[in-house]
């Protein structure tokens, strides 16, 4: 009997994260664990499978943390914001001493969550933060050429790009906010340091980036872990991250909005009563989202991660490019998946190092891309093709597509 916990398992990723746990067949029992018990039960439900259950849980309460993982083998963490509630579930994980998964994308987030990892390794256990889209697939694609293709790493360059979900929720667009006025992570020249997203110096990293098929899209300066962590673990001269959201009239709505100011949140007296600027801000992009959508006919949702790694190969110059594709898959798919495989590679004993880790620590890209391939549904991304497609160019520029 094996059990394991979804915390947030009746969200957009964590059903995706639950449904992938079910077909893979690892887990006797899957719970999910949500503040929301009444959506919890209508997932269990639409689901309908006998090792499913629900059980009501306040992410932000510790001791109602330790009574939902009770038992499990693997507590697997989707409930954001985890800038608010990473660590509160983290540290009640750790004292219950059971393994941990999750999908942490906010950097500030997972550099508290790095700091649990000597208590982590007292506990005995392992706990994968980050194991998601980006981070996580694209830290193990960059571990895996890193390790078997290049003989050396200069530069790490993840970039990506999505748009068209059926739905944006208000936490979401608050986080494109949030990474928008924030400092943002880069690693430069050898060396840790932050860019202002609309100073001179995010201005210099931004980049027209050619996806697979979506087309060529401004990137613009993305707060993610992957430029904290990688370095950390391969050497090399330079890591960032850059993206944006699709199609670019959206987006730039957001950057306005942002650099404008409009996202204070302290109350503003508005006639009698008092407004919240960012509340007013998110509740102003939701509605002009749809409009913006049909004036764009924007079409299926579409998505793609890319990362571009150079470096040295057999004395000379050479370009790696991993792209992730995908058409009619949303974002909770793209997440979801990665950390259910996760969860799974946790209980097969694949992970083994304690302490709290990224992926590229702890995880065997060969094991992760197995096991990917064997799950992912290939007609639902890109039409049949594999959804990961890799490019290697010489120092002529000659592109060359391989296959793994």
């Amino acid at each position: 009997m094996a059990r394991v916990t979804v915390l947030g398992g009746c969200g957009v990723v964590g059903t995706v994260a639950v449904k992938t746990l079910i077909s893979a067949g690892d887990f006797s029992e899957i719970i999910i664990g949500d503040i929301d018990l009444e959506k919890a039960n209508e997932c269990v439900s639409q689901i309908g499978d006998e090792c499913l259950s629900s059980f009501k849980v306040d992410a932000s309460d510790p001791a109602a943390v330790k009574q939902a993982i009770k038992g499990s083998d693997v507590v697997l963490n989707c409930c954001g914001p985890f800038y608010r509630l990473g660590p509160v579930v983290l540290k009640a994980v750790i004292e219950s001493k059971i393994n941990y998964v999750d999908v942490c994308d906010d950097y500030d987030a997972t550099k508290k969550l790095l700091d649990m990892n000597g208590a982590a390794k007292k506990a005995g256990i392992s706990a994968l933060t980050g194991m998601g889209s980006s981070p996580g697939v694209a830290n193990l694609l960059v571990k895996f050429c890193a390790d078997l293709m290049l003989d050396k790493v200069d530069s790490i360059d993840i970039l990506h790009a999505h748009g068209g979900e059926p739905t944006e929720g208000a936490a979401v667009v608050a986080h494109r906010i949030h990474s928008m006025t924030s400092p943002i992570p880069m690693y430069l020249n050898g060396k840790f340091t932050t860019v202002d997203y609309f100073g001179e110096s995010g201005k210099a990293l931004e980049e027209d980036v050619t996806f697979h098929y979506l087309g060529t899209y401004r990137c613009y300066p993305y707060p993610h872990p992957e430029t904290i962590t990688l370095p950390n673990y391969i050497k090399c001269k330079r890591v960032t991250n850059l993206g944006c959201v699709i199609p670019p009239q959206y987006y730039r709505m957001i950057q306005e909005i942002a650099r404008l100011g409009i996202v204070s949140e302290t109350p503003l007296a508005v006639g009698n009563q008092m407004v919240v600027p960012r509340d007013f801000s998110i509740a102003f992009i939701i509605q002009q989202r749809e409009r913006i959508l049909k004036e764009a006919k924007f079409g299926e949702q579409r998505g793609c991660l890319k990362i571009t790694i150079k470096g040295i190969e057999d004395g000379e110059p050479k370009q790696y490019d991993f792209s992730m594709a995908s058409i009619g898959q949303s974002m909770g798919e793209g997440t979801g998946i990665p950390a259910a495989l996760g969860a799974i590679l946790m209980q097969r004993g694949k992970i083994t190092e304690k302490g709290v880790l990224p992926p590229e620590a702890c995880v065997k890209p060969l094991d992760f891309l197995g096991l990917m391939q064997e799950h992912l549904k290939l007609d639902k991304m890109t039409g049949g093709e594999s959804p990961l497609i890799i490019e290697s160019i010489d120092k002529s520029g000659k592109i060359e597509r391989l296959q793994m």
